[in-house]
């Protein structure tokens, strides 16, 4: 009964989607399609939870991070993450490790296949039998050299009608862009001529979710990464999927219902899953990943990375405690993945509502001066505002106007991961921030892609090198980050879902109080967000906690005070 009451929801959903463009019968033959595709998995796959706890901790890096030419480049991540990262993290996101053309693996030429010199489905297996993978599934859009535009060229299957063409009657006036480039392309084909959809680039062409077959095609995509041991699933630029004429062609219903519809199924599965979407968008678009707790498990905390650096960079915790104040705690089994680095940029979409646009401009000539570089969005196909900033967190927080020669840098930037990791949710870290490493400025000049600035891959020697040198930059950042994420698997108010409350004590100070679900622990995270010294006034029950980051340090006194960019985790217990 239960399942026949899951068909129906599956029905549902298709009708909300495809009507009236598919009538009931059609409907009807994609629900068994899909219905089949689950069953035929749950034959062949026995039950598995996915456990998520106070111990979940994720590292986000490319399956050619690290290269050696002894193995393929997975498998000598894989033995670099069981020498040095297995005690801190217990779940990893390889960024796309699948045949690609361009955009470091988002221009995806074949979803089946993993990159030859980076390693296999075998080897992703292996992985997941000790720690939760994590991929993406680039669902917006394709490689224009990948087979399926080749097929679509040919009028061929697979992919003759999967691409998104519109006429010129389409109006794209008020469509939102995450780029700069021109958006549709002219092509003739086949007697006619249409405009090809380009949200990301020249390379990545829209595909056409209008069409059930491609839906299809992405709910059998992700059974495979299911059975080749990928549990979590990041939903690459979802919110551009459905475009519909004379609208902004974002968060469309269609692709919340999309969304709905995969989580379904997921849950379907013999084998626990989670779904996560990736919208860098304003934080009221964001949050609405959630649905009424049926879409995305997980959301980015896109507006964190921005904010904290803003904070840091201006010795000004206000935005910070107001947006942090306003944040919902996630429901049970929702959560947020925290970040402050990614493979991309800062984006600056996220702050819109938050940081004024005196703040916002300062922001960005801060992080110039820093050495960013900067993407583009076009608003409304005329002016141009900045989406990103394409600079390492190292560089980021290198230098600030009140400390122009950087005196307080690796405390900026300990303290800043300090928040991110004690925040809620899940925290997720760069790989390369792990080493403090800085811009690739040497790639750029080769590739002028501003996202390259962050992108560095390392050879295995190099690295295993500088790790054994405990005076090393690399060594530094890794040993002090690795002490934050140790603390951190042991504090039952640091899982995912454990209440966050705000405690705003000014300007120059961020603090929020963290409880365990079962009550008995209680953690007050407390930062210093300027260079002198601060003598935070909290509640006098506080003096005798332990600060669990430095066990050495009494905690509340009369001369209690935080040193500059200092984090302290007071602990009841």
């Amino acid at each position: 009964m239960l399942f026949q009451k899951n068909q129906k929801k599956i029905s549902s959903i298709l009708r909300t989607i495809y009507k009236p463009s598919l009538n009931e019968r059609d409907i009807d033959h994609l629900k068994d399609q899909i219905i089949q595709i689950i069953k035929k998995f749950n034959q062949n796959n026995s039950k598995k939870k996915l456990t998520i706890s106070e111990k979940t901790s994720l590292v986000i890096c490319y399956g050619d991070n690290i290269n050696s030419n002894q193995k393929s480049s997975i498998q000598v991540f894989q033995n670099f993450f069981k020498k040095n990262l297995k005690k801190y993290f217990n779940a990893i996101h390889f960024l796309p490790f699948y045949p690609s053309s361009s955009d470091s693996g988002f221009a995806v030429k074949d979803h089946y296949k993993i990159e030859k010199r980076i390693g296999s489905w075998s080897d992703i297996k292996k992985i997941s039998k000790s720690s939760h993978v994590m991929a993406d599934i680039v669902i917006n859009h394709s490689s224009a050299r990948g087979l399926w535009f080749k097929n679509f060229l040919k009028k061929k299957r697979p992919g003759k009608d999967y691409f998104l063409t519109v006429n010129s009657k389409f109006n794209t006036s008020k469509v939102v862009r995450p780029r700069d480039h021109k958006l549709l392309k002219k092509i003739d084909i086949f007697g006619k001529s249409d405009f090809l959809w380009r949200t990301f680039s020249a390379d990545q062409i829209d595909l056409d979710f209008k069409n059930p077959s491609v839906l299809l095609r992405f709910i059998k995509i992700m059974v495979h990464l299911v059975s080749n041991g990928v549990t979590i699933f990041r939903l690459d630029a979802i919110a551009y999927l459905w475009k519909k004429n004379g609208t902004n062609c974002i968060n469309l219903k269609q692709t919340h219902e999309i969304v709905k519809l995969l989580r379904l199924i997921s849950n379907l599965l013999n084998v626990e899953t989670i779904i996560i979407t990736e919208t860098n968008l304003p934080e009221k678009e964001n949050l609405s990943y959630f649905g009424k707790n049926d879409e995305a498990n997980w959301i980015y905390n896109f507006s964190l990375p921005p904010l904290l650096i803003h904070a840091f960079l201006f010795e000004n915790s206000s935005y910070l405690n107001k947006w942090s104040k306003k944040l919902p705690n996630a429901k049970f089994q929702n959560s947020y993945l925290n970040f402050i680095a990614s493979h991309d940029g800062i984006g600056m979409r996220p702050t819109e509502g938050i940081l004024n646009e005196r703040s916002l401009n300062n922001f960005l000539k801060r992080l110039k001066k820093n050495g960013s570089k900067f993407s583009y969005r076009k608003v409304q196909n005329k002016s141009k505002k900045v989406y990103e900033a394409n600079i390492t967190v190292f560089d980021a927080l290198k230098k600030s106007n009140t400390d122009p020669n950087g005196k307080f840098f690796l405390e900026r930037y300990i303290s800043a991961h300090a928040i991110m990791i004690s925040f809620e949710g899940i925290p997720a870290i760069y790989f390369n921030s792990l080493f403090g490493k800085s811009n690739d400025e040497a790639k750029y000049v080769i590739t002028g892609n501003n996202r390259d600035v962050n992108r560095y891959k390392w050879s295995y020697e190099n690295i295993t090198k500088k790790l054994k040198d405990k005076n090393s930059k690399q060594s530094i950042f890794y040993q002090n980050l690795g002490k934050l994420l140790e603390i951190k698997r042991k504090q039952k108010a640091f899982h995912p879902n454990a209440k966050r409350l705000n405690i705003n004590l000014g300007s120059k100070l961020f603090c929020f109080k963290r409880t365990s679900l079962d009550k008995k622990q209680t953690i007050i995270s407390i930062t210093n967000c300027s260079s002198v010294d601060q003598y935070p006034k909290l509640n006098k029950k506080y003096s005798k906690w332990k600060n669990i980051i430095n066990p050495k340090i009494n905690s509340l006194n009369k001369s209690f005070k935080l040193k500059p960019f200092e984090t302290m985790w007071l602990s009841n217990i």
